[in-house]
């Protein structure tokens, strides 16, 4: 039988610490040039512009999480240097940028975006809890970002398999946002296997941001498990049987834990995961976090050198 291409994906840092990240920048995944400028003509990238499901939305295969320890990490490059390196993202064709209103950058994306092409871009964030207005937390994504609209807006983090029943309320508010143009389209960010499972069979669902790597690292578990829980490693089929499911629906899927929230220290674990990621034809994009230019560099060349190759 031959052997499934779908194993792993995922999101978020590469490395966790000034020093590590200082490694990256002398290994030879990190002096790449810009962008898709090393892949041969014709060839699959990083940076493509890939289709999200039927949703018809278009943004770049390698996506920037902005959400490392919960944005600390990136904050802690300070303001300036954050704008930066979301420029210098741009610069190398990433295109999409991922964020959350429970993430200490979620303040800065609107001046980190200024100046980019807002047509080029695909913005995908996330609505903390059950607001009581849920249009008008909604809408204050819009103006922190200083755009009329959103590309993808999720729930954010959901553990319980009955979550399509609870969160209800919040389903609607996004549906009425989608009708107003302030979302393009919807979906939720899952962290525990009951979770992903309702997403799956809800109809409402556009958009899954799925905890994946081959490792299992942080993967969806039967226990209702949050962001905060220490260090679980999972069986990785039976995340993938739902990734699988969900492309077949025609959802758009994002793989997120990557890089196993930022665990993967070793360049063979990275190399390890991002080959499994492309390899897998169900996931249209992943989101990393990163918090250096050598980080970017070695994630583009990781995956165009996986994409020339499965």
């Amino acid at each position: 039988m031959k052997k499934s291409h779908c194993n792993g994906v995922s999101r978020r840092q590469f490395i966790q610490t000034s020093a590590i990240a200082g490694a990256a920048l002398l290994s030879p995944w990190s002096l790449a040039p810009s962008a898709a400028a090393a892949a041969p003509a014709g060839a699959r990238t990083a940076v493509d512009h890939v289709t999200l499901g039927k949703t018809g939305l278009k943004l770049s295969r390698l996506g920037f999480g902005t959400g490392s320890n919960n944005g600390h990490e990136q904050t802690a490059l300070g303001k300036d240097d954050f704008t930066d390196l979301i420029h210098y993202a741009y610069d190398q064709g990433v295109t999409y940028f991922d964020t959350a209103q429970a993430y200490a950058t979620f303040g800065w994306i609107g001046d980190a975006i200024k100046g980019l092409p807002r047509e080029k871009l695909f913005i995908q964030s996330k609505v903390k809890g059950q607001p009581g207005d849920v249009l008008a937390a909604i809408d204050h994504h819009r103006k922190v970002f200083n755009t009329d609209y959103v590309d993808s807006m999720l729930i954010h983090c959901m553990v319980e398999n009955q979550w399509t029943d609870d969160w209800k309320r919040v389903m609607d508010g996004f549906n009425e946002a989608k009708d107003r143009k302030w979302i393009l389209a919807k979906g939720v960010s899952c962290h525990s296997l009951p979770a992903l499972r309702a997403a799956t069979a809800s109809n409402w669902t556009e958009v899954h941001l799925v905890r994946v790597n081959p490792q299992g690292k942080r993967m969806d578990g039967e226990a209702e498990e949050t962001w905060n829980n220490a260090d679980p490693t999972h069986d990785v089929a039976p995340v993938m049987n739902e990734i699988k499911t969900a492309h077949a629906k025609g959802r758009g899927v994002i793989g997120m834990k990557i890089i196993g929230n930022g665990q993967f220290v070793n360049a063979a674990d990275r190399e390890k995961s991002i080959r499994f990621a492309m390899a897998c034809r169900d996931i249209d994009a992943v989101v990393i976090g990163f918090t250096s230019r050598g980080q970017i560099d070695e994630a583009i060349e990781r995956m165009n050198r996986a994409l020339k190759e499965v």
